[in-house]
């Protein structure tokens, strides 16, 4: 009987020394700077739609900081020999959360508003695009990890979230010119900047769908056998 007590107390102590390790894998400074991606989002979306001082500003560099961490946390895990399974799922679902949740702020805040006109109908149509894309995709990555098939990102899929990005980074500056930097009479300048962040924008709905065909007929086999 003690025998038994103590077996099961040394396969305890191996889960927990098991639990522990796999505790530090997932807590690495490349994996905690890609989930701080998500409250960072939050802060920002809450400061899209104050209306205190330089609340525009502040909006604009925390996304920046939010958005360089995309880059950043990569870069630290190949350096540190730190990229792991979790790391790479992570990043890539937050990415999604996050450009996907900042865009419907965007949309919902007013920033589509260009000219004397309003575009949110345009911008919302565009989104549901980028969302649709998104899903199905996920969708087959999903379908291709059941039959042991890893679907990594390409150079589209790439291109396609650097341009997103881009697209609200621009916007929101412009939103920040507007309100805390630019004079009334020098609204030339808020007027190109947002002229280039809806550009972007167009492009990156674009390049999503392109990106989308283009891991489809690479790899639809996966959910068309």
């Amino acid at each position: 009987m003690r025998e038994g007590i103590g077996r099961r107390g040394r396969i305890s102590e191996v889960a927990k020394a098991r639990c522990g390790d796999s505790t530090r894998a997932v807590l690495t400074l490349p994996n905690l700077l890609t989930i701080s991606r998500v409250p960072l989002m939050f802060i920002v979306v809450g400061l899209m739609q104050a209306d205190f001082a330089r609340s525009a500003t502040i909006a604009f560099w925390l996304y920046i900081a939010a958005a360089l961490t995309d880059w950043f946390d990569g870069m630290l895990a190949r350096r540190a020999n730190q990229v792991s399974q979790f790391g790479r799922f992570m990043d890539a679902v937050i990415d999604k959360v996050m450009v996907l949740g900042l865009m419907v702020a965007l949309i919902n805040g007013g920033y589509f508003h260009f000219m004397g006109r309003d575009y949110e109908l345009v911008a919302m149509i565009l989104w549901m695009c980028i969302l649709s894309r998104e899903f199905a995709i996920s969708g087959m990555r999903m379908a291709a990890a059941i039959r042991g098939i890893t679907i990594e990102a390409d150079t589209s899929g790439k291109v396609k979230t650097f341009v997103q990005l881009n697209a609200i980074g621009w916007i929101l500056g412009a939103r920040m010119l507007g309100r805390d930097w630019v004079p009334p009479d020098q609204g030339i300048i808020v007027t190109v900047v947002h002229t280039i962040g809806l550009g972007l924008y167009v492009l990156a709905a674009v390049l999503t769908l392109t990106s989308g065909w283009s891991y489809f007929r690479r790899h639809g086999h996966v959910v068309m056998d």
